[in-house]
């Protein structure tokens, strides 16, 4: 393997390299890893960023803020459409802090984490901070494994061509064109995400069920309380179908370019810590404004590496990781914002394959 940086090679040839590595037997596996979380530890990059996460929550408190005054002042006016399509931009940043919060990097410990996180997860945006925590802890342990990973199974659209040949129902039927009605389809995520909260209330693992309750759909009654007391009922609608689109466009946009089209497991098929956090993640290129846009996911190796590391040290992990992987012969795929999502869009169209020749 090499560990330069594989833009310009299809995720199938990185696979074969993964599928090539030797993986150590377990009383050596993590070594790899354990070397290079020395160097990131020595580079202080574990350390939290109080005054950092202080300030990035406060003002998307006043941004919040600002959008509610200018919703208030401009009334029943088709203005609001601009509202709406700020407001998405903003709920799509409150989403990434609730995902820092999930992930341990502002606070130590789980009590505040948790706290903090369902204020600013169930409350702020209406997302249920305990089912989604689950969901996103299943894909970190399991990264694009079709059988453990809940963001790779065939629910709705296929990952791989296997996938494809068992699929049935939606998936069977989208399966076909799926990588045309891909971003379509994302404008149906923020409602999915607030349906998938309401779900999970039911589940008997939830742990805080009545505060997650009562803070979501406190949300819900505010939120929609506000569009129809304050328009009309035709205008709240458009609103509401702008707002929860682009939202869902907006997190499509963030999460997608990650690992769709990169390399997946099966059962059977095993890979080192290392190996499998880097072999399936997929960083996007950019400068300050992507890393404020994607949250700093767009360093989706490292932050698969390190999950705790508060995100604005990621920028600067990357060139240590990206470096120790060239070292020990892994590749590293980094590619740029259009191209990370023209490479998600072939896969999917690769894949739906053995569905358009029924």
């Amino acid at each position: 393997m090499t560990g330069t940086n594989t833009a310009g090679r299809v995720p199938g040839e990185l696979w074969q390299e993964a599928a090539a590595t030797v993986v150590r037997p377990h009383k050596a596996r993590g070594s790899d890893f354990s070397r290079l979380s020395k160097r990131i530890a020595e580079a202080g990059l574990m350390q939290r960023r109080p005054g950092y996460y202080a300030l990035r929550l406060s003002l998307l408190g006043l941004a919040l803020a600002v959008g509610g005054a200018a919703f208030l002042l401009l009334g029943d006016s088709w203005w609001q459409i601009a509202v709406a399509v700020y407001f998405a931009a903003v709920f799509g940043q409150v989403a990434l802090a609730a995902h820092d919060l999930a992930h341990r990097q502002i606070f130590r410990t789980r009590k505040p984490s948790e706290l903090v996180g369902r204020l600013v997860g169930n409350l702020g945006i209406g997302m249920g901070y305990g089912w989604w925590q689950d969901k996103h802890t299943r894909h970190h342990a399991n990264p694009n494994h079709e059988e453990l990973d809940p963001d790779v199974g065939a629910e709705l659209l296929v990952w791989s061509k296997e996938q494809a040949r068992n699929a049935k129902g939606l998936p069977r039927f989208l399966g076909r064109w799926q990588a045309f009605l891909f971003y379509p389809l994302l404008t149906l995520e923020g409602l999915n995400l607030h349906v998938q909260s309401v779900r999970a209330l039911f589940r008997p693992w939830l742990k805080q069920r009545a505060l997650e309750a009562i803070l979501l759909f406190t949300h819900f009654t505010v939120y929609l309380g506000a569009l129809f007391l304050v328009l009309s009922p035709g205008k709240a609608l458009v609103f509401l179908a702008v707002h929860q689109g682009l939202f869902g466009v907006y997190l499509g946009t963030v999460f997608a370019p990650n690992h769709k089209g990169m390399p997946t497991l099966k059962d059977g098929e095993e890979l080192d810590f290392l190996r499998k956090q880097v072999l399936t993640s997929r960083n996007v290129k950019g400068g300050w404004f992507t890393d404020i846009a994607l949250g700093g996911l767009n360093y989706q190796i490292e932050h698969h590496l390190f999950p705790n590391m508060p995100s604005p040290h990621l920028r600067r992990a990357q060139p240590i990781v990206r470096g120790y992987c060239a070292e020990i012969g892994v590749s590293y795929h980094q590619t740029g914002f259009v191209r990370s999502h023209a490479e998600a869009l072939r896969h999917m169209h690769r894949v739906g394959a053995p569905l358009r020749g029924r």
